[in-house]
């Protein structure tokens, strides 16, 4: 095995070939782990990359996050845990190959997907676009990243072989593609970069992603369904695309069950790079929002996707997996990496669900693979026909793909004849024999001569029970060894050590009070609520309060992400609305105050709601007073297109034209009610399909989630609303709201250092007091909390709070206990935060706030479960 920690040599190469990424000459399937320096402490990084070399993959990939190094504008940061050029350092030491992934955009349900927040207050720069502003921002980035990439070049004595150009650009609606990435691609090679340059696909949209520029090759990144039985064909049919460029097939991101990897594998994939097996954290306020499916979602701190390390550092029993697929593809080495993919033959049945179009390898200098996916959760068998033996029964172990070989030279291995059958997965050959893994009974049949053939029935192996047998054919033998997966030695090695059951939680009911402030730093006047990255929070919590004059209601527009408000200081039920207009009853109240608490910017562009497109801000967003409701739902002029003939026009209340001709558009159009000089709303309720609004000639679309329409002054006296004709689908009020702005606002900006630094101060503290804490609605109060030593999963229990905690003078993450107010969470786990061994000083500083709108607030208890790190 090339040791890729020795490759710093004089004359080594990274060269982009149709056979993949090949390194120093040496052809061969790579297997690649996302591993995040970002989401790990500093004193983690040697054992993690220690960890994901013991799998025997061969490489990962990294991203490098623009806004966790520039962390104001003009302020940059390398030091510490983000000194990624030590932790690429690292990598090259621990054998690791490296796929750099600087961005700008780098998704990765991280806040933003790495762009800095304050881009958005500039409305004339524009995200991912061939646009001087935001060029030039991204040349600042460059000029940073790309030199300790080029630095670390695997051609330059360093572990970097491809660098990756922004991210899934095929998601994303970039007006000029090409001028785009040619832009990216020329600061790249500007700062040195040699190695190859790459751009990743999201959903199979090749030119989408690199812009068809020249010098950026091509990458997939595919999450099918595991279950799926058209997985091959798809991938076949862009190993075929690429394959006539030239190219490989580079699968950048995709699923981490390794029995998706190896239908991966066999169907021509040559580099493949399971998203997140080494599992992650999200410290401070770095998630994002706004993640799959519905609207809305927290991304979790616990940043986990079933990895095969999970976020603090345990192995799972899929990392035996790893080391069999890994070993497969060293033990067969380039005659893998040159193989063509084609649809299999010789499957003649299946007992279980499988591949609608199985694939199958054939390996240069002899010898095939078949891939047979098992996609049910019981053991099937397949029966296969094979030259010189004839008809083979086969078991397939649950959720499993069986890598069958067939008619593979053993020269090469130092061994006589061919290996004509084997079932179990050959992870070792020399001139001692073969060496096989595998979970169920196998077959394995030898030829010596070419023609007859010996087949052995191999039982199936236990952990540390191998099965041995030796097979002859006259005056030749081979010896044969089946270990079972979990035996399976790393590539130096030594065996697999998963990790065992987790050490029991420890219940920690007694806590200590400090008198200690929650809130730091001026409070400043503004007309209106500014944003929270307009005074400076690019992460953490503005304040805002004012005074309210014979108002009975308010409408707010913008508010985003946590938006906590108090009327005469009485808290009201958390808002998560991602900038989606409401309104609130404020009669009899005079005092308003509101703390909006930035969870993360919005990583993915989701137009539904305002707070959810790429470059959103977060803070309170724009207050008004309601002085005026009309209803507007009658009086409108429809225009029906080919449904109807009619002339003139019919008038209709909005929604109301009925035609048999459903599924075609409508279009309703009057003059609203507007006074010239003031703003409005119009807002329609009930909406149950998104509907095109024009305001005075200006299309917009007005979704369920936020159906309303802001109208400046002057504005909407030509107001159409185009709808598709669904029985049922029209809502019900249409009203109009004419508005006045509220002022004289009092705001504090909370930065995330601002908080963190008020969690590092000493505090003069109560006695002791034992858990549960009940505090009111609204309030805050600061706990320290006694935790065992060394690393500490923390899990909470409570209810109505939400509970932010600290060590190590970080923010470890916060979590929402029990609040019918809160959103939905996605990614890992929502209830655990993770105090890393080297931040663990013994004590753990919570700030608990309570929120209102259920049961009364409190904390019941925190439980400590030990990390194994």
């Amino acid at each position: 095995m090339t040791d890729l920690s020795t490759s710093g040599v004089v004359n080594s190469t990274v060269e982009l070939r149709p056979t993949g990424l090949v390194l120093d000459g040496r052809e061969e399937a790579l297997l690649c782990a996302s591993l995040f320096y970002f989401r790990l402490p500093r004193e983690t990084w040697e054992a993690r990359l220690a960890q994901v070399r013991a799998t025997g993959y061969r490489a990962i990939d990294v991203y490098l996050p623009w806004n966790f190094h520039e962390t104001a504008p003009g302020v940059w940061d390398f030091a510490g845990r983000r000194d990624v050029g030590a932790f690429l350092d690292l990598a090259h030491e621990a054998g690791l190959a490296v796929i750099a992934r600087p961005g700008p955009y780098i998704c990765s349900e991280w806040d933003g997907g790495a762009l800095p927040a304050w881009l958005g207050l500039d409305e004339d720069l524009r995200l991912r676009q061939a646009e001087p502003k935001f060029l030039e921002q991204v040349r600042g980035w460059f000029d940073r990243a790309m030199p300790l990439l080029a630095e670390r070049q695997w051609g330059r004595g360093g572990a970097v072989v491809a660098v990756q150009l922004e991210n899934e650009l095929d998601f994303f609606d970039t007006a000029d593609r090409h001028a785009y990435i040619s832009a990216l691609r020329d600061m790249a090679t500007g700062h040195g970069i040699e190695v190859p340059l790459i751009a990743c696909a999201g959903q199979g949209d090749l030119v989408g992603a690199n812009g068809d520029v020249e010098g950026v090759a091509p990458a997939f990144n595919f999450y099918p369904d595991d279950r799926s039985p058209f997985v091959e064909a798809e991938v076949r049919r862009y190993a075929d695309l690429v394959a006539s460029r030239g190219l490989p097939l580079l699968v950048t991101e995709t699923n981490r069950t390794h029995a998706t990897l190896r239908r991966l594998m066999v169907s021509g994939a040559t580099l493949i790079a399971p998203y997140l097996q080494a599992s992650g954290y999200d410290f401070g306020y770095t998630p994002s929002v706004g993640n799959w499916g519905d609207p809305g979602g927290f991304m979790t701190h616990d940043y986990d996707f079933g990895g095969y390390l999970s976020p603090v550092g345990e192995a799972r029993p899929e990392t035996a997996e790893a080391r069999v697929l890994t070993a497969f593809a060293r033990t067969l080495g380039p005659a893998l990496a040159k193989a063509r993919t084609t649809e299999a033959e010789g499957v003649q049945s299946v007992s279980v669900t499988t591949s609608s179009s199985p694939s199958r390898l054939v390996l240069d200098g002899g010898g095939t693979v078949t891939g047979i996916p098992n996609l049910s959760e019981e053991t099937g068998f397949a029966t296969i026909g094979t030259a010189g033996i004839g008809e083979v029964v086969v078991a397939l172990a649950p959720r499993s793909t069986a890598l069958i070989l067939q008619e593979l030279p053993l020269a090469g291995f130092g061994l006589p004849g061919v290996l004509r059958f084997a079932s179990a997965d050959l992870v070792g050959a020399d001139e001692t024999g073969l060496r096989f893994a595998s979970r169920v009974a196998s077959s394995v049949g030898l030829s010596a001569d070419g023609e007859t053939s010996v087949v052995a029935e191999l039982g199936a192996p236990e952990p540390g029970k191998p099965v041995q047998y030796t097979v002859r054919f006259g005056a030749v033998q081979w010896e044969v060894v089946v270990l079972h997966p979990e035996d399976v030695a790393d590539p130096d090695g030594a065996k697999a050590e998963l990790t065992g059951p987790a050490d029991e939680p420890v219940r920690i009911t007694a806590a200590s009070r400090l008198l200690l402030a929650t809130r730091s730093g001026e409070t400043v006047m503004f007309d209106t609520p500014p944003a929270s990255e307009a005074v400076g929070v690019y992460r953490g919590r503005t304040h805002y309060a004012t005074a309210l004059n014979n108002v009975a209601e308010v409408l707010i527009e913008g508010a985003a992400d946590i938006v906590d408000l108090a009327l005469d200081g009485e808290a009201l039920p958390t808002r998560v609305v991602y900038g989606a207009t409401f309104t609130v009853p404020t009669a009899g109240t005079t005092g308003f105050a509101a703390t909006a608490e930035t969870w993360g910017h919005a990583n993915f562009d989701d137009a539904r709601l305002p707070g959810l497109a790429l470059g959103s801000l977060r803070g309170l967003g724009r207050v008004w007073s309601v002085e005026a409701r009309e209803d507007v739902h009658a009086l409108w002029t429809v225009d029906g297109g080919s449904q109807w003939a009619g002339d003139p026009a019919p008038v209709r209340s909005l929604g109301g034209w009925s035609s048999t001709r459903i599924g075609r558009p409508a279009t309703y159009r009057r003059a609203l009610p507007v006074d010239g000089v003031s703003h409005y709303a119009f807002h329609i309720d009930g909406l149950t399909l998104p509907v095109e609004v024009s305001v005075d000639g200006e299309a917009r679309i007005l979704s369920p989630n936020d159906p309303w329409v802001h109208l400046n002054p002057g504005q909407g006296r030509d107001f159409a609303v185009t709808a598709i004709h669904w029985p049922g689908s029209g809502g019900g009020a249409v009203e109009l709201l004419r508005l006045a702005p509220v002022g004289d606002w009092q705001v504090q900006a909370q930065p995330d250092t601002a908080i963190i630094a008020l969690a590092g101060q000493d505090a003069s503290r109560t006695t002791g007091i034992e858990l549960p804490l009940e505090v009111w609605p609204w309030d805050e109060v600061w706990l320290d909390v006694a935790v065992p030593a060394g690393g500490q999963s923390l899990r909470f229990k409570g209810e109505q709070v939400r509970v932010s905690a600290f060590a190590g003078g970080e923010l470890l993450g916060r979590v929402w206990l029990d609040d019918p107010h809160r959103p939905r969470f996605t990614g890992g786990d929502p209830a655990r935060l993770w105090i890393p061994a080297a931040w663990n000083s013994g004590t753990v500083r919570l700030l608990v706030r309570g929120t209102a709108g259920g049961a009364k607030p409190r904390l019941t208890a925190v439980t400590a479960t030990a990390a194994p790190e």
